[in-house]
């Protein structure tokens, strides 16, 4: 699927729902395989965790940090609580960890996820 890169969170949030839509959400590590022992499928065209997609479609890579990236990461942790609770820190690792532990929570859903990003670019494009 290509994909224009995105240059807004907002716009990273919409960008990332469509990809998830398309390849899926995965819950665990960033792709199914990361370490290719099993597929050769390229890791963007996997299904893949929301921090994954997030990095993915600003970079092009689903493992590559960006600023804007992070910047995505860190406003979609702030909306989002695992067992009740908000994100307990505002560094960038525990940020991200806050997001994948929101996604890999039992039964999540790529329609879930992607709907997750969709509100977030909403939320988000309101706020700007």
């Amino acid at each position: 699927m290509t994909i224009p890169r995105p240059t807004t969170v907002p716009s990273v949030f919409r960008t990332a729902a469509r990809l998830l839509a398309a390849n899926g959400h995965h819950q665990g590590d960033f792709v199914p395989d990361p370490r290719d022992q099993k597929s050769t499928i390229p890791h963007s065209l996997r299904p893949m965790s929301i921090v994954a997609a997030i990095r993915c479609v600003v970079s092009g890579n689903p493992h590559w940090y960006s600023p804007l990236a992070e910047d995505a990461i860190k406003v979609l942790a702030g909306r989002l609580e695992v067992d009740g609770e908000p994100a307990w820190n505002n560094e960038s690792f525990w940020l991200e960890i806050h997001v994948a532990n929101w996604g890999d929570v039992e039964g999540r859903t790529t329609e879930c996820a992607v709907a997750v990003l969709y509100a977030a670019a909403d939320a988000t494009a309101v706020s700007l």
